[in-house]
């Protein structure tokens, strides 16, 4: 059955960027000119999937004016004859965009449930928030898709080799045998590992899961009141050549944390003609310790 559909839960209350999210989401924040989200989404749409759920909080409510037309600005733009600005303004992202709300944090796998009779018995894409992902080739969802395809309908764990000290920071794979040079049988994740890692893969906030991953979240452990998708995950790994790990090529930026969000800024804007060549002489210019 073909990938078509995703979620993005964005229901946290991005506490490392207070007061900001006070009163905007981070997923709204700015890379360049450019909201997160909307990278994200573009992410979604560019790998095939025609439909995107996105989940929020009762707070976050205006994340959904990111896809909402703005009439008083429409009407503005169209007055003076500015077309482009019009254009992004109102920008067509290709894809059928839903909304769900998770009353409670109770833990990023239980966001999932609230889509869940949005996907029904279909595989499903899930595009954390908090990660945006610049490729000049495919995309690295359509990269899951494809894996998720040569598997023959398998769990997807999307994941890296990064830097010791971020796998610590994250969830890293037990892992199984090779299928290929970019796939690897997954039999649990760990994580937050403080021994030894049990391989390099790690787990970077994209996913393809099918309907299992529901049952499993039920099943899953409560952790001081949240349940995690990585442990459902691991649930579904008992079962051999059940769940695989696929090494996705992107540069990633952890946008949820201001090194990482700010990385994406400097480098996204030296990727735009009308900015590289005054951002690169700045940065030249400082005078750095």
């Amino acid at each position: 059955m073909t990938v078509k559909k995703a979620i993005i839960p964005c229901a946290g209350f991005g506490t490392r960027f207070l007061p900001a999210t006070k009163v905007v989401p981070k997923e709204l924040f700015p890379i360049v000119d450019t909201p997160a989200l909307s990278y994200i989404v573009e992410e979604a749409a560019n790998s095939g999937i025609e439909e995107v759920f996105i989940i929020i909080s009762p707070q976050k409510q205006d994340v959904k004016r990111l896809f909402q037309p703005n009439e008083a600005l429409n009407q503005q733009l169209e007055s003076v004859g500015k077309t482009l600005e019009l254009e992004l303004a109102n920008k067509d992202y290709g894809v059928k965009i839903h909304f769900g709300v998770q009353e409670k944090m109770n833990g990023n796998g239980m966001a999932l449930m609230v889509a869940r009779d949005f996907v029904g018995d279909e595989p499903f894409a899930v595009l954390f928030g908090d990660d945006v992902m610049y490729t000049e080739g495919a995309p690295v969802t359509k990269q899951l898709i494809d894996a998720y395809e040569r598997t023959g309908g398998k769990t997807i764990v999307g994941c890296q080799c990064p830097p010791e000290e971020i796998a610590r920071r994250c969830g890293v794979m037990v892992v199984g045998d090779v299928l290929d040079d970019k796939t690897t049988e997954v039999r649990g994740i760990i994580e937050k590992p403080k021994a030894e890692l049990p391989s390099k893969l790690v787990s970077l906030g994209r996913y393809v899961l099918t309907k299992d991953i529901f049952g499993a979240l039920l099943k899953a452990p409560v952790k001081n009141g949240e349940t995690y998708l990585t442990d459902a995950i691991s649930l579904l790994a008992e079962e051999p050549k059940n769940v695989y790990a696929c090494e996705f090529e992107a540069r990633r930026y952890d946008i949820g944390n201001k090194q990482g969000f700010l990385e994406a800024a400097i480098e996204f804007s030296l990727r735009k003609e009308e900015l590289k060549e005054g951002v690169k002489e700045y940065l030249k210019s400082l005078k750095l310790d």
